[in-house]
């Protein structure tokens, strides 16, 4: 964990002073989901959507275009919410280390090459096959298994 005082000061998103906003893109291509290995907490060593922080005065739109980009390497036009959920993880002395509302867009695959980038690990297009052996968040799969019927 960073030691740094943004970390700590309730201004970062480690013991954060109140809830950060994230958006994630759902994107399929060839009957492929595009999924990434998250390689930071909340969620590391996870495969989950693609997403990320919001920036002020950023819409949602606009950071989930962002966000993949940076992750992928792929261009997306990011549409409408079609799922939203809370992410709470509390630390041992049960402070609240992590709280994000995650906004998840369906959005549409424009142009690029995929290419793990910024704080991923890997990033993949996965069949709903593959799927069933990674390693996923449990709101990932019910998500693409009751919105897409995939997986």
């Amino acid at each position: 964990m960073k030691t740094d005082s943004k970390h700590h000061s309730g201004t970062g998103t480690v013991y954060p002073d109140s809830p950060r906003a994230a958006a994630g893109a759902i994107v399929f291509n060839e009957n492929k989901v595009l999924l990434v290995l998250r390689g930071q907490a909340p969620a590391e060593k996870m495969w989950a959507i693609p997403g990320g922080s919001v920036n002020l005065g950023e819409t949602l739109q606009a950071a989930a275009e962002r966000e993949i980009y940076e992750e992928t390497g792929i261009v997306i036009k990011a549409g409408m919410p079609v799922f939203t959920f809370d992410v709470i993880v509390r630390d041992n002395e049960n402070r609240v280390q992590f709280h994000y509302v995650i906004v998840d867009l369906i959005a549409d695959y424009v142009s690029g090459e995929l290419r793990p980038g910024d704080d991923v690990l890997d990033a993949r297009w996965v069949s709903a096959q593959e799927m069933q052996a990674l390693k996923l968040s449990l709101s990932t799969r019910e998500l693409l298994k009751k919105q897409f019927n995939f997986g």
